[in-house]
């Protein structure tokens, strides 16, 4: 791979360097539109990801750092990263699994998040292009590493479709039982990376159930309907029209960060979960997945910091759709199980589909 401009203005040398002895690169996806997706090896962010506006005009829709060192020097910010080994909370950063307890790193709270303090998205991963819109990484993630059992080997393959498709598969096995919730938390904004707001974005979730948190973002254990409350997007409207409103799971999350239960005819099944679109733009996504839940966050604690061309990125300046297994899942036993065993293979598939709205 040549490239060293891209369309979206990022350079391939700003992103060699080596970090604990493992090299970090650029990959550059292209399909038949002419839509492009920058990603880095460190964490698997996609950096950048440029899809047609209403008008034609290619627009990048994902936040990120103009260089490798924005993502060195903000660890952790998320900002598109691959999540593991478990995406979201577990609380107290303890479970017990086959009846022995596991302490892992407690970095958000009280709780461990995203997989504790060095997670997947710290990881720089082996990364392989096979195709102008295919790559493929890889990691392996020793046992007890932040404190989960068993050597746990994941492969993972990032794809740009000629229907404007950000399509990722997952596939981990271990060498003993562990706890297995990877996703992607790439930061979205239709209207373009760096607007300032998203609340005017329209959305739509397929989940007439969520599951209600506490104060530090875990589910009390319910699973109750989403009708009545602010939490329903069961029909289409705008991020921002509920999201101050006096209800504790909006002041408790700062706005929304909840995981929504998504409504399914049976398990695995591939669905469209939410569609989103930016007035302004007309840019839709819709996201697409097998897993039971999806994580909807407002960028409620973005903070104005500096990404990509110098543009700020500030409160609520972007959205996130992470597909998943709840959160706690482990301490909740009554939840979808998390549970990975020697000789399974664990699967998930998250579609990102972009296409207008005229």
């Amino acid at each position: 791979m040549e490239t060293q401009h891209t369309l979206s203005g990022l350079k391939r040398t700003d992103f060699q360097t080596e970090i604990n002895g493992k090299k970090t690169d650029l990959f550059v996806l292209t399909n038949k539109n002419g839509c492009e997706m920058c990603v880095t090896n460190l964490g698997c962010f996609p950096v950048s990801l440029m899809v047609p506006d209403k008008n034609g005009k290619m627009t990048d829709v994902v936040l990120g750092y103009q260089t490798i060192k924005g993502y060195t020097d903000n660890q952790p910010t998320y900002l598109g990263a691959v999540i593991g080994r478990y995406g979201n909370r577990i609380a107290k950063g303890k479970f017990t699994l086959d009846g022995k307890e596991y302490s892992l790193a407690t970095n958000n709270g009280p709780n461990n998040l995203h997989g504790g303090k060095v997670g997947f998205d710290s990881k720089v991963w082996d990364a392989k292009q096979t195709d102008a819109q295919t790559l493929e990484m890889t990691l392996v993630s020793p046992d007890m590493e932040e404190g989960f059992p068993g050597t746990l080997t994941v492969k993972m393959i990032y794809k740009l479709t000629d229907e404007n498709v950000f399509h990722i598969s997952y596939e981990a096995t271990t060498d003993k039982p562990t706890l297995c919730n990877l996703t992607n938390h790439s930061f979205f904004n239709l209207s373009g990376a760096g607007d300032e707001y998203v609340g005017d974005h329209i959305m739509q979730i397929n989940a007439s159930l969520y599951t209600p948190a506490d104060d530090v973002s875990i589910p009390f254990g319910e699973i109750v309907k989403v009708e009545g409350t602010p939490m329903d997007f069961t029909t289409p409207q705008t991020i921002g029209s509920r999201i101050d409103e006096d209800f504790n799971q909006l002041v408790w999350g700062n706005g929304y960060d909840h995981n929504y239960v998504i409504d399914k005819k049976y398990p695995g099944e591939l669905v469209v979960c939410a569609r989103t679109v930016s007035p302004k733009t007309g840019i839709v996504l819709e996201t697409i997945t097998n897993e039971p839940g999806v994580q909807l966050y407002t960028g409620n604690w973005l903070g104005d910091f500096e990404g990509k061309a110098g543009k700020k990125y500030p409160k609520r300046s972007a959205f996130c759709l992470e597909t998943q297994h709840f959160p706690d899942s482990p301490n909740k036993p009554h939840f979808p199980s998390t549970v990975l065993r020697p000789g399974e293979v664990y699967g998930s598939i998250c579609e990102y589909k972009f296409s207008v709205e005229k």
